[in-house]
């Protein structure tokens, strides 16, 4: 009996959950300081997340506390984060366009919505596969 391999039968999915779960928080961040003066808009390059372009850069090795833990590193998101640069600026130096972070904010929400749907039914046929059905 051959051995499935989830990241072969999953794809990028499972990590574009998470990539995008961040966004949404970043996202709504964005919307949440709308009217604070100075802030600047931020938002994750997805495309060069997923492109695997930061995990050369900015990785972090965890610590263990015994010889018998496994190894373990971490990719930090900020260094994927980047200023939006605004089409109309403000006065009082505020980045934020609201219509353009909700925009972004509902795409991102439906892309997450695809990516989860996508894996489900992977998970679903998987489940069937291992029960000979």
């Amino acid at each position: 009996m051959a051995s499935i391999s989830f990241k072969n039968a999953l794809g990028i999915h499972p990590d574009a959950l998470m990539v995008r779960s961040k966004r949404s928080e970043i996202l709504a961040n964005n919307i949440a300081n709308a009217d604070t003066p100075n802030f600047k808009a931020r938002d994750l390059d997805f495309k060069g997340i997923m492109r695997g372009e930061y995990e050369k850069r900015d990785r972090m090795s965890l610590d263990r506390t015994h010889s018998n833990h496994i190894p373990a590193e971490a990719i930090t998101t900020e260094s994927a984060l980047k200023y939006r640069m605004p089409t109309q600026p403000a006065v009082d130096g505020n980045t934020v366009e609201t219509d353009i972070e909700q925009a972004q904010y509902a795409r991102n929400a439906l892309e997450f919505q695809s990516s989860f749907t996508f894996l489900n039914s992977k998970f679903k046929g998987l489940s069937k596969a291992l029960r000979s059905e």
